[in-house]
């Protein structure tokens, strides 16, 4: 085993851990979990870190990753609590260059002012990002999705439910139909089937796993938080 610290926001770090992984032999898998939340971080550090920092790593590593290879990226259930983007907006975020993907109108600080509106693009971000590049890694032979957990008992989302969202993190936690949190085992479990010979037909998907949390803020009890 061989462990490294990364920062996931600098290219020269994701670059050096491409090399060094690639010295190690063949990459044949890759599961990138690397982020923070709006109660950790501003809005800038979040795009930072889990927009561009998640696009960087997709990028780095759909150069080298070997045939039949797969990747899972961690997402987030609030990704499809962030009303739709506009077609282009869509795109701009899943194609953009990397280097440009900042850069964007519609992401800059006039535009997303605080923490929670920062990590929902961010995480409908990857989503259309493992869309487009699942593409890119198919020419190489491999696959590509994310999950996009609900809330589950890790230390972010302790440090979510005792900030100042905790109170509407509990309610979407008793609201939902399941009426329970996740566990890490639950999200593992999903993991390795898309990671595995059992999800050789899933590359490019996102599945939402969230105890139900999202079809009630849509269309159950917790649908008046968004009036």
């Amino acid at each position: 085993m061989s462990v490294a610290t990364v920062d996931a926001s600098s290219r020269e770090a994701v670059h050096a851990l491409v090399e060094t992984a690639s010295g190690l032999g063949e990459v044949t898998g890759l599961i990138h979990a690397a982020g923070v939340s709006p109660s950790q971080a501003s809005p800038s550090t979040i795009l930072e870190v889990d927009l561009y920092g998640t696009a960087l790593v997709l990028e780095e590593f759909g150069n080298i990753i070997a045939s039949g290879g797969a990747g899972v990226v961690i997402a987030s259930q609030s990704g499809h609590r962030l009303p739709a983007l506009t077609v282009e907006q869509n795109k701009a975020l899943a194609t953009t260059p990397v280097e440009e993907l900042l850069s964007l109108p519609f992401l800059q600080p006039d535009q997303v002012t605080d923490s929670l509106h920062a990590y929902q693009i961010a995480k409908r971000g990857n989503s259309l990002r493992v869309m487009a590049e699942a593409v890119r890694w198919g020419k190489h032979g491999a696959r590509l999705n994310t999950i996009s957990p609900g809330i589950v008992i890790t230390p972010l989302a302790r440090d979510e439910l005792t900030g100042p969202r905790g109170e509407g993190y509990r309610r979407m936690i008793e609201s939902s139909p399941v009426g329970r949190a996740g566990t890490p085992d639950e999200v593992g479990n999903v993991g390795a089937l898309l990671m595995g010979p059992d999800g050789g037909f899933i590359t490019g998907s996102d599945i939402l796993m969230d105890g139900g949390v999202t079809a009630a803020y849509w269309y159950g009890e917790l649908a008046e938080v968004r009036n």
